[in-house]
This record gives C-alpha cells, sequence and structure tokens, in this order.
C-alpha cells in the first residue's frame, strides 16, 4: 500500500513537471543606472528614460528575457559590455552577470491634485513573462538604484531613487484554459521627482499676494471714495481670474480642482466679501451715518482678511 502510495505522488510531480520539483524559485538580482530623464508629458501621461540596467543570477534561467511593463514604444535594448554578445560573464564568484543600455517611452498616470506642490513617482518595471514568479524572482541588488550625479531636470527637484518588488497576479489564464492565472514576478525602478517651493511661492502665490493685497486695501481707503474703493476689489477680481487661467492652461485636463484651484477659491470669497463691505458702508455714508465707526470696523476688517487668507493658504498647503 505504501508503495502504491508514493509511486502515485512520483507519477504526480512528474505530470506537475520541473516547477514542482524546484523548491524555491530563482532569484535574479536587478540594478538600475539612470543616465537622462526627459519628455515629461502630462496631457500624454508619459516620460523618457535613458538608463542601464544589469542582472546578476546563479541558476538555469536566464532573467534577462524581460518586458517593460509600463512601455509605451518599443525601443531595442542594447548589450552595453559586450559588443552585442548574449553569452554571460561569470564573476570571480560564479556569479552570472550581464548589463543592457535601455532608452525608452514610458507610461505614467500624473496625478496634479497637489499643483504646484506635487511630486510623482515615476517608475519603470520589469517582468518575464516565459516564467512565473514560482520559478523567477527579481529581487533589488544591493544600494543599486543610482541616478546620474550630473543629471538636471528643469523645473523639478529629484527626490531619490529605490528598487521595489512584488508579485504581480494578473487573475487571468488570457483565454487559455490550460493555463492558470499568472503570477509574476514584477520590479520597478522609482524616481521620485518634486517642483521647487521656489516655483509655488515665488511664481504662483506672490502675485495673487499682491492681488489681495491691493483688493483688501480698498477697506483703508475713507468711505467717502466709493468709485476708488469699489473699482480695486473688481479690479483684483478680475486680475486673479486671469492669472487662474494663466496656468490652467499649462495643465492637462482634470475633473478634480488642484490646490492653486481651492487657493483661487478662497480669494474669491475673500475679495467678494471685500466689495460686499464697500457697497454697505457706501450706503451707509450715503444716508449719513457716522463716518469714524465704520473707518475703525473696516481697519479690522481688512487685518482680519489677510491672516485668513494667509493661514488659509497654508492650512490647504500642509492638508
Amino acid at each position: 500500500m505504501r508503495l502504491l502510495l508514493l509511486t502515485s505522488v512520483l507519477f504526480l510531480l512528474c505530470l506537475a513537471g520541473p516547477r514542482a520539483l524546484r523548491a524555491q524559485p530563482q532569484e535574479a538580482q536587478v540594478g538600475f543606472y539612470l543616465m537622462n530623464l526627459y519628455g515629461l508629458n502630462m496631457d500624454e501621461h508619459s516620460f523618457y528614460a535613458d538608463f542601464y540596467i544589469w542582472f546578476k543570477w546563479r541558476g538555469d534561467i536566464d532573467p534577462t528575457n524581460i518586458e517593460f511593463v509600463n512601455s509605451i514604444e518599443k525601443w531595442s535594448m542594447d548589450n552595453a559590455a559586450f559588443d552585442g554578445d548574449s553569452t554571460p560573464v561569470v564573476l570571480k564568484d560564479g556569479t552570472k552577470y550581464k548589463i543592457f543600455r535601455k532608452e525608452g517611452r514610458f507610461f505614467h498616470s500624473f496625478s496634479l491634485n497637489r499643483f504646484p506642490l506635487d511630486r510623482h513617482a515615476l517608475d519603470i518595471q520589469i517582468e518575464n513573462p516565459e516564467h512565473p514568479a514560482d520559478s523567477l524572482l527579481y529581487i533589488p541588488d544591493t544600494n543599486a538604484a543610482l541616478i546620474r550625479n550630473t543629471l538636471n531636470l528643469v523645473g523639478w527637484e529629484s527626490k531619490g531613487c529605490q528598487l521595489a518588488t512584488q508579485v504581480h497576479d494578473y487573475r487571468s489564464n488570457f483565454g487559455n484554459p490550460e493555463e492558470n492565472a499568472q503570477r509574476y514576478s514584477n520590479l520597478s525602478f522609482n524616481v521620485t521627482l518634486a517642483r521647487p517651493f521656489s516655483y509655488f511661492l515665488l511664481k504662483m502665490l506672490l502675485p495673487l499676494l499682491v492681488v489681495m493685497l491691493v483688493g483688501i486695501g480698498a477697506l483703508l481707503l475713507h468711505p467717502e471714495h466709493i468709485d476708488t474703493r469699489s473699482s480695486l476689489p473688481i479690479g483684483a477680481l478680475l486680475t486673479a481670474v486671469f492669472l487662474q487661467q494663466s496656468y490652467s492652461d499649462a495643465l492637462p485636463d482634470t475633473g478634480y480642482m488642484v490646490l492653486m484651484d481651492k487657493i483661487y477659491l478662497l480669494s474669491y470669497a475673500i475679495i467678494s466679501l471685500v466689495l460686499l463691505q464697500i457697497i454697505r458702508a457706501g450706503n451707509a455714508t450715503a444716508k449719513g451715518g457716522a463716518v469714524k465707526p465704520t473707518i475703525r470696523r473696516e481697519r479690522r476688517l481688512a487685518k482680519i482678511y489677510l491672516a485668513v487668507f494667509v493661514l488659509g493658504v497654508v492650512a490647504l498647503s500642509l492638508w
């Protein structure tokens, strides 16, 4: 009976193939060295990258037969060190080694809800389409996520890079009933980019702050100058609309408000309150009401509105 059971188990293992006999999947170490990053296109959700990628492994499976999961255009991948020789180099410790240089266009979904304080983690993902995760695993090489130190990204600041590995479960047999849903080892090279804070402070916020000072400053004029007082917040409101439109035209169409939109919405509300207060004070002055209490009240309101704007910008930026 025991002999029959043992024979059945061996027969099932033979039917399952060599993957069932392999106790642990083969591991392949992967490293990236980013040479160039350019062509960030938020309208088309893509970017271009030029980089070196290398593999180190022990075992019979060649892990260099990869596909770039988020690649948009199929560009060639050149063997960078061996003049096209596909034979891997064997290092002194017996590890096999290959290095390639790749340049191509990749997909990335840009989220702009924090514009102009937005950050973007651009990623390049690789998988081996021939060997699932139970036979081949990609792991990051030690300290092998690097960026060329002379790389200058105009308009952006690099916040570092890293390698991350996971198992990608497709949850599909891709129409082949003889295949189970496949799970593949997925390794991604992530580069985090952020806009400089000076861009937000000097190019986006400073013009709006000047407009707000002019609009709120109308409350400091004497209530008898109704024409001048009313023209200042109206001009500030129109200028704010123009400023918002100028940066909105440079962004792709989104179905949500970005951070800068919320700041402008706050400025519209404050300017509208200033204009309403000016109309109210003008009506009271025309009816012969006391002017001095109105002046004192409006000076307090000017301080309050300015403080609300500044604190509101800080709160929205940190939230």
